[in-house]
């Protein structure tokens, strides 16, 4: 490798691990630093171009089962992976190298300490995931999302560091977008997402729950929304039949735009998800995907809901009835959709990305990162 000065980021295929890990590398090239990928083999599947001088596919498993023979393979795979990043590591030289969750992290970052290079985590969620609970204790320093963050305790919490969750510089331009409060007589713009991974409960829910709502809020919809490609023929047919304006994809390139320009935004409760809303400043009604671990969505839509930016209703408890009758009373109070757009804004943390730039230079200087220490 060249003289230039590199930092190795280490993300799974992930949307909600990608995404942030894009952010910081735009910062850090903006600030001259090379940037080298780690990833599994899903590695650029959004689109994202993610901006690296290299990207390096690393052998990694996901625990599926405590059986015998999973944790076998498991193993087996992470082995692998770290004997490969070992390799890797030994031609590219990094100054750092730091991870962003999940499994595919896990090899990188073991490689790095054996190496002797100072490595970090960022946890994106309120909930310290899996995959970095496993590696707190053996990283340099860990950087936060949130104020409190679930599990991260005593020893592990004296190393990390608040900097916010970064969002990429398209977020950062759509939260220059002002929002615009729904007049009561317009057209309504309603974006439904369920993530990186899609959501089949939205594609099986919503168009009961919207042709539930009244003829005169039905026929002012604009409805975008995301839906898996196999549900997407039966869920245009639900909207035709109901007579909805609406426009559904498997993907779109621009949701942070479309974020900018919704009313109101139904989802999951990613972090990624959460960061953006907050960012550019938009309402939301979230529904956390559920049966997770360690209920991390759940937390981060709580979060957001007691600042007033959202609305957080659980999936167990979630009919289109309910959520009809829910929306039919936002939709006929615009004045409290932008009131939870404005705390939404204020929740946002705009500047998270700078912060965990500045983050990622100290650990390479090997000196203490400290943007603000989290609680």
């Amino acid at each position: 490798m060249s003289g230039v000065r590199s930092i190795v980021l280490a993300a799974g295929g992930t949307g909600g691990h990608l995404f942030p890990a894009f952010a910081l590398a735009e910062e850090l090239v903006r600030r001259g630093i090379a940037i080298d990928l780690m990833t599994d083999t899903r590695g650029d599947r959004y689109g994202t171009s993610f901006p690296a001088r290299s990207i390096y596919r690393i052998p990694s498993a996901t625990l599926a089962s405590r059986s015998p023979a999973d944790i076998a393979k498991t193993t087996f795979a992470l082995a692998s992976g770290v004997k490969r990043a070992f390799e890797v590591l030994k031609d590219v030289r990094p100054s750092a190298v730091i991870g962003f969750g999940g499994y595919p992290t896990y090899p990188p970052l073991v490689a790095a300490r054996l190496r002797g290079i100072p490595t970090a985590i960022h946890e994106q969620n309120a909930v310290l995931g899996r995959a970095n609970k496993m590696l707190a204790r053996r990283v340099t320093a860990v950087a936060t999302s949130f104020e409190k963050t679930k599990y991260l305790e005593r020893r592990l919490a004296e190393k990390a560091v608040l900097t916010g969750n970064p969002v990429r510089k398209v977020v950062l331009d759509a939260a220059a977008r002002r929002y615009e409060e729904a007049t009561i007589d317009g057209d309504i713009r309603l974006l439904i997402f369920g993530g990186s991974q899609g959501a089949r409960f939205f594609s099986d829910t919503m168009p009961l729950t919207l042709f539930a709502l009244s003829d005169d809020v039905r026929k002012r919809l604009r409805v975008v929304q995301q839906a898996r490609e196999e549900d997407i023929d039966r869920v245009r047919e639900a909207y035709a039949e109901a007579g909805i304006n609406a426009n559904v994809a498997p993907f779109f390139s621009d949701l942070p735009a479309r974020i900018a320009e919704a009313h109101l935004v139904i989802a999951r409760a990613g972090a990624s998800t959460v960061a953006e809303l907050t960012v550019i400043g938009r309402p939301s009604i979230l529904v956390p995907l559920p049966h997770a671990l360690d209920n991390d969505q759940l937390n981060n839509a709580q979060r957001l809901a007691e600042s007033g930016g959202a609305w957080c209703i659980e999936q167990r408890s979630l009919s289109p009835e309910r959520l009809a009758d829910h929306l039919q009373r936002l939709l006929a109070e615009p004045g409290a959709l932008a009131d939870a757009a404005r705390a939404a804004k204020n929740a946002g943390r705009p500047e998270a990305v700078r912060n965990l730039a500045d983050f990622a230079l100290a650990l390479a200087d090997r000196r203490r990162p400290d943007v603000a220490r989290a609680g």
